[in-house]
Order: C-alpha cells, then sequence, then structure tokens
C-alpha cells in the first residue's frame, strides 16, 4: 500500500503547481489509475491513522478532498471523503500541523472548508488563508467567491447535476451567466476600484 510521502510526491512534484487546477481527462484518467483503490481505503476508514502531524494529514487531505474531484468528476463520489478531508483540516489547524508546510502547498488544509457548503466553513476557509496565506492574494479572491456562493444560494450550483440535485431558476440563470468565472471576476474587478 501508498505512503503519505507517495501521495506528496506525486501531487506535489509530479502534478505540481500547474496541474493541480488544470484538470482535464488524462489528468483525472492518471488520478483514477494510480490513487482510487487508496482512495478507497481513505473511504473506508482504513488511513486515518496518516491524520498524525503536518505530512500525513498533507497526504490524507489530498487524497480525500483533491482526487477525487479529479477521479470522479460529475459525479457524488467526488464529493464523498469531503467530510474526512474536513474532520481532518479541522484537527491539523487546532494543531497547528498546517503551519509546517510551505506554502503553496499549505493551501490543502484550507481547501475543505472552501469546498463545503456550510456558511461557517465558508468564514473559516476565509479567515485561515487571510491570516495564515496573506501573501496569496489571488487563493484568497477564490476563497471569498466560494463564500460569496454560498451566502447567495447555500449550496454550490455547479454541483447539483453530479449529486442529484434539482436547480432553481436562479440558479440556473447564475450557471448561463458564467457561474462561478463571474463572481471571481466581479470580486476581482470590487478589489481593483
Amino acid at each position: 500500500m501508498s505512503d503519505p510521502v507517495m501521495v506528496l510526491d506525486y501531487w506535489l512534484g509530479e502534478v505540481g503547481t500547474e496541474g493541480w487546477y488544470a484538470g482535464g481527462a488524462e489528468l483525472d484518467d492518471q488520478i483514477r489509475a494510480l490513487w482510487a483503490d487508496l482512495w478507497q481505503a481513505a473511504r473506508d476508514g482504513g488511513l486515518d491513522h496518516w491524520a498524525e502531524g503536518t505530512v500525513g494529514t498533507l497526504a490524507l487531505l489530498i487524497l480525500c478532498d483533491q482526487f477525487p474531484r479529479n477521479m470522479w468528476r460529475g459525479s457524488a463520489d467526488a464529493f464523498a471523503t469531503d467530510a474526512i478531508a474536513r474532520a481532518a483540516a479541522r484537527k491539523a489547524v487546532a494543531e497547528g500541523w498546517d503551519l509546517g508546510a510551505p506554502e503553496p502547498e499549505r493551501q490543502f488544509f484550507y481547501l475543505p472548508f472552501e469546498h463545503s457548503e456550510d456558511p461557517d466553513d465558508q468564514a473559516l476557509a476565509v479567515a485561515l488563508f487571510t491570516t495564515r496565506m496573506p501573501e496569496a492574494a489571488e487563493t484568497i479572491l477564490h476563497a471569498r467567491a466560494h463564500q460569496a456562493i454560498i451566502a447567495r444560494f447555500g449550496r454550490f450550483p455547479f454541483r447539483n447535476a453530479a449529486l442529484g440535485r434539482e436547480t432553481t431558476p436562479e440558479e440556473q440563470e447564475f450557471l448561463q451567466n458564467g457561474g462561478y468565472g463571474s463572481v471571481v471576476n466581479d470580486l476581482r474587478a470590487a478589489a481593483m476600484r
């Protein structure tokens, strides 16, 4: 079975910052082929012991919060281990393990809160990015965009299809008019005023 260092070597080294948010079928297929079994072990609770310190927790967060968004893009399984990631992130922040990770890797300790549909988690994500990664203006902007969408809709409309949720007319209009990207652009424009 893989260990945390193998996950980190792959995500931080092989994929790297250029690939983290690029997505695409090729990367999705590669992540699924390499990590689906390990992700399932985490989903089943078999890797909870990784959440003891900076390195193991970071690997668990990548495995449970980042990889499924690639492996299972467009399906409910993309979000199936979010609760595991949030619990590990909450523990890591409480223990200060996140501060043991350099930037930009530190963001993976806060993204489980940004990916949550709970307004309190959204507020926590913005606070953590703002206070613990204050130089990461673009990352903070994206945290604020997620928070704004949750404040407006109480959920992420772009997940509705994957989760079998009905899209409201207001959500449909939002999605047709740029969705997430439009919120990012509005916040960016407001910051420049």
